[in-house]
C-alpha cells in the first residue's frame, strides 16, 4: 500500500492508529488494505494538503459506509463537507494575498496598514519601532 499510494508506511500506520484507514493481518502479520482504502488515503492527503485537520478528517471520513466501497455520491456528500469551510478558506486567503502587497518588509509590525501581524494598528499603542521581533 505504500508504495501504491506514495505515502509511507509510518504515516499508513499512523492513519491506522488514527481510525482513518482499516486493514486486516495475515497469518505472516502483514498488513493487508481494502481496495477503497487508496481512495481514503488520495483523499486524507489532499485534505491534508488544504491544512484540514486530522480530526475533521476522521469525522468526515466516518461518515463513508463500513464493509463496501464508497460510492461516487458518497464522496461528493462528504467532500461537500466541508466546502463552506474551504469557500472561507479561500477568501481569507485571497484577502492575504492582496495585502501583501502593502507590506514593504521592514518588520516594525506597527504599520497602519500591516494586515498580516498587526490588523487594525494595535501596537501603535506601545509606542514606536519593533514589537515582536526581540
Amino acid at each position: 500500500m505504500a508504495k501504491r499510494s506514495g505515502v509511507p508506511a509510518s504515516a499508513l500506520r499512523f492513519y491506522e492508529r488514527q481510525g482513518l484507514i482499516q486493514s486486516r493481518r495475515t497469518s505472516g502479520n502483514q498488513r493487508r488494505y481494502s481496495r477503497d482504502a487508496l481512495r481514503r488515503i488520495a483523499f486524507i492527503r489532499a485534505s491534508q494538503r488544504v491544512g484540514i485537520p486530522l480530526s475533521t478528517i476522521a469525522h468526515v471520513l466516518g461518515l463513508l459506509p463500513n464493509g463496501r466501497t464508497p460510492t461516487e455520491e458518497d464522496w461528493r456528500r462528504v467532500s461537500d463537507c466541508w466546502r463552506a469551510d474551504l469557500d472561507s478558506r479561500m477568501k481569507l486567503l485571497a484577502h492575504l494575498r492582496d495585502e501583501l502587497m502593502d507590506c514593504i518588509g521592514c518588520g516594525c509590525l506597527s504599520l497602519e496598514r500591516c494586515a498580516l501581524a498587526n490588523p487594525a494598528d494595535v501596537l501603535s499603542s506601545e509606542g514606536p519601532g519593533a514589537r515582536r521581533l526581540r
